[in-house]
């Protein structure tokens, strides 16, 4: 074992390590950039492909089921048997899948490779959490962040990659969109030996006594059932915030647009400031005092000016995501030896599962308005309030 694993190990302080998490939080950017182009895709799917708008869904449908529901069935995988080389494998087969898409023609060959290149997303984030909680040292909720956030702006880069490039080379380019994966999939692939320096002896090699804490599984679940409360307000706001501006106040769709940015931005930020947070002040702390802000922030988003609506979704947009990189690690802390299963489930089944629910408020603003489903929303920050608020610290480490 090296010394900065024995340091993890033992719970001594170890410094952050720049190096891999800045490789790990590359590889997240891709896979998420890989996540966030299958939306920015399908417009030009149904132009020059013929596609109808269910056939189109149902793209949509396969990507996130292949990249988010599965994961946990990766982390299973990666706790049995360790497998780092799955970083630069899963950004790589991410990236080949959306650089296939436009050079296919037959819609069953279309939705596989989407299949697929979602495979690979959902291989990597387990594995990729995992190492991030290793190289994160002592300061993991600040490491996670600074991973989650990896994400988030690959997200964001999705959309803005794929329509400049679609729209001046035609849908036969995704292949351009493929390069920065396939080059951090590279970079990921030479720092396999120095990510691997940080990991503890294999799982499969320690007793249950060797391993220390005990698995937490009913605080895990009660963790996971907030972060998906949370989840469904945070896509519902995604989906219904642009709509709601452009309806409701007959602002532009640039200026929509604008809003929802800034809401990303915020919980970036907001990302950002819970891991630090996390670990100077506790990790139930930040998954607590998150929600007290955000349920009045939802319960007056719908009723103010314009103007006062850009500041409460700024709020509601840094509250909603502070939390994420802790409950990652908080859900790693409660299953000490199911690591990546707990980052799978994390990052995977419970944003997949939250998106699902966001759905079904779609289904309520189509028979209500899409003012029922922003008076709805608070419930679901109480809903994660109340849970947060139950959970026990998680087990001492040895």
């Amino acid at each position: 074992m090296s010394a900065a694993a024995a340091a993890v190990a033992v719970g001594a302080e170890a410094p952050l390590d720049r190096r891999g998490l800045g490789a790990l939080a590359a590889g997240h950017a891709c896979v998420d950039l890989c996540q966030g182009a299958v939306p920015a895709l399908i417009p030009f799917l149904v132009l020059q492909r013929g596609l109808s708008l269910t056939a189109a869904g149902a793209l949509i449908t396969a990507a996130t089921v292949g990249s988010s529901i599965v994961q946990p069935l990766f982390g299973l995988w990666s706790d049995r048997l360790s497998l780092p080389v799955l970083l630069p494998a899963g950004v790589a087969l991410g990236s080949i899948g959306i650089g296939v898409a436009g050079l296919l023609h037959s819609y069953v060959a279309l939705m596989a490779v989407l299949v697929v290149g979602g495979l690979g997303v959902a291989a990597f984030h387990p594995e990729a959490a995992r190492y991030a909680g290793y190289v994160s040292g002592s300061s993991r909720g600040k490491g996670m962040s600074y991973f989650a956030v990896g994400g988030n702006l690959g997200f964001a880069l999705g959309p803005a990659l794929v329509t400049p490039v679609i729209a001046a080379f035609g849908i036969s380019a995704t292949p351009l969109i493929a390069i920065p994966g396939l080059v951090v999939s590279a970079l990921l692939l030479s720092q396999l030996g120095h990510l691997r320096s940080f990991a503890p002896a294999s799982p499969v090699t320690r007793t249950p006594e060797d391993r220390g804490a005990p698995e937490a599984w009913w605080p895990f679940t009660r963790l996971v059932s907030a972060a998906v409360a949370r989840t469904a307000a945070f896509f519902a706001l995604q989906a219904f915030v642009p709509v709601y501006l452009i309806h409701h106040y007959g602002t532009s769709s640039a200026t929509a647009g604008a809003a929802l940015t800034a809401m990303l931005l915020a919980g970036a930020l907001g990302t950002l400031v819970g891991g630090r947070c996390a670990d100077r002040y506790g990790r139930r702390i930040v998954l607590v005092g998150s929600m007290v802000p955000l349920i009045p922030l939802l319960i007056v988003l719908p009723h103010v000016g314009l103007v006062a609506f850009y500041a409460v979704l700024v709020g509601v947009g840094l509250a909603v995501d502070s939390p994420f990189a802790t409950t990652v690690v908080l859900g790693q802390e409660y299953l000490p030896h199911r690591v990546a299963l707990s980052s799978g489930i994390t990052y995977g089944l419970a944003i997949g599962v939250g998106g699902l629910a966001a759905t079904a408020l779609g289904a309520l603003a189509d028979a209500t308005s899409i003012t029922a489903v922003f008076d709805v929303l608070p419930v679901f920050a109480v809903v994660a309030l109340v849970l947060a608020a139950t959970l026990p610290p998680a087990p001492a480490r040895r």
